[in-house]
């Protein structure tokens, strides 16, 4: 019977170091636990709630830990015991012949002694704890890799997400953060980012979430593959995204010696190619940065290449003018261009093409419209225009103003004015290049002002 009972403690002790090394616990702290939960067990076996005098006891043998031994401390009573926390002066006489009435007897005890009933709520009461530390731990080692790629193994599907095996523990990939069109088959290998760690009470192991949708997730891409962005050399700003569409990144450098949009796109491409494969040949644009809007989305509208842009602050309204074979590839396929770009942006854009735009410049309707959109941009030149000295208003007031040009608005005329254009005696001496020079002012804008004059400089001299 002895020797069964060594047996199963020496298979215990076994089975004890291989769930160590499968779960990647220290076994010092797995016999804490099984140390904790036999004598929790053992108290609520004797009565004892609370265990000040330490009654109750559990110690490992020395000789390789291979034995488990409980023991509690009990009262020496002359007559019958009245709790299980009491022994009779004759049993303990059995255990040491020198106990006497009103001492202390220390009974030892192996767990396959204890009753079947102790034995299954210690089990539970192991295996629930273990399972919470095992939890525990593989949260705290997920939660530091918040942000980070990694790589796992499609498992399955349930439902529309999709299971992934990341080694320790599974992660879960929900249809918002997959690539739509990508298929995977068991055990296809793939990248993703660690979008979110939680605990979960109902969950057996931390819920790792997982993306491959996320702008982080290229952001990432860029970092595994670009050194120059691993570096900090190259800074990404900020990355607006379409999955499976288009992607387009916003990069910026402080190196006057570095390109930040050849660095990412690399030589013949090959840095970028290789992103562009992780993500299933989905489009990337590189952004170059700018601290001014015009210039910015100017920027961001590629591949088209605009004629002019023309924003305003107060209301968050853009005007980007493209030539008209270059409308398709401004607007993109079902506008993704222009959604990523004015999410980038943060302004409302409106693309024309530069026929849109001269029709509608010759259109009062149209003019006023126009007029309404850069109000803002109006009253600033307003502004300006009362810091004039009265000397020089003096002076203008002899010739001829150039609200007298019929079809120019009052948008145009205050952009001119700003550039230094008064009257339409100095704008008679502007080429269409000098013209084009003026802040807000494009080529076609100019064009168009100077058509404007032309047709009215004979009502101009009969006025």
């Amino acid at each position: 019977m002895a020797t069964k009972q060594v047996t199963k403690e020496i298979g215990l002790f076994e089975a004890i170091q291989q769930f160590c090394a499968d779960k990647s616990l220290d076994r010092d702290l797995v016999l804490g636990v099984i140390r904790d939960s036999l004598l929790t067990a053992y108290r609520k076996k004797v009565g004892l709630e609370v265990d000040a005098e330490e009654r109750c006891q559990v110690e490992f043998g020395q000789e390789n830990k291979n034995e488990i031994v409980v023991s509690v401390l009990k009262d020496v009573v002359a007559g019958e015991p009245q709790s299980l926390v009491e022994i009779s002066l004759a049993d303990a006489k059995a255990l040491d012949p020198n106990a006497e009435a009103g001492e202390k007897i220390r009974i030892f005890e192996k767990p396959q002694d204890l009753s079947r009933v102790l034995s299954s709520q210690a089990k539970q009461m192991v295996f629930q704890r273990l399972r919470d530390i095992e939890k525990e731990i593989l949260f705290e080692e997920y939660k530091s890799k918040e942000g980070e790629l990694t790589h796992g193994y499609f498992q399955r599907w349930k439902k529309d997400a999709m299971s992934i095996d990341l080694g320790k523990v599974e992660g879960i990939m929900l249809k918002k953060d997959q690539n739509p069109g990508e298929k995977y088959r068991q055990g296809d290998r793939l990248k993703a980012i660690i979008s979110r760690v939680e605990i979960r009470p109902r969950e057996p192991m931390p819920v790792i979430t997982l993306s491959r949708a996320s702008g982080d997730f290229v952001k990432k891409l860029f970092e595994m593959e670009i050194p120059e962005v691993y570096d900090g050399i190259v800074e990404i700003r900020d990355v607006a995204r379409i999955p499976s569409f288009r992607t387009k990144v916003v990069v910026f450098t402080t190196k006057q010696d570095v390109d930040p949009v050849g660095a990412c796109v690399g030589m013949k491409g090959v840095r970028i190619q290789a992103i562009v494969r992780e993500l299933g040949n989905e489009r990337i644009d590189i952004v170059l940065h700018s601290e001014e809007p015009s210039v910015f989305i100017a920027n961001a509208i590629s591949p088209a290449k605009p004629v002019e842009v023309h924003v305003d602050r107060k209301r968050g309204d853009a005007l980007v003018i493209v030539p008209d074979e270059s409308l398709s590839l401004a607007i993109g396929i079902n506008g993704s261009n222009v959604k990523l770009v004015s999410q980038l942006s943060g302004y409302k854009i409106d693309i024309k093409t530069v026929s849109q735009y001269n029709q509608e410049l010759a259109s009062p309707e149209a003019r006023e419209k126009l007029d309404r959109l850069f109000n803002a941009q109006q009253e600033a030149m307003e502004g300006e225009e009362e810091t004039q000295t009265s000397e020089v208003e003096e002076e203008d007031d002899a010739l001829t103003p150039l609200t007298e040009i019929p079809g120019l608005t009052p948008r145009i005329v205050g952009l001119l004015e700003a550039g230094g254009v008064k009257n339409v005696e100095t704008l008679l001496d502007f080429s269409p290049e000098e013209l084009s020079a003026i802040s807000g002012i494009g080529r076609t804008t100019a064009d168009q002002i100077l058509r404007l004059l032309r047709e009215s400089i004979e009502w101009v001299e009969e006025g």
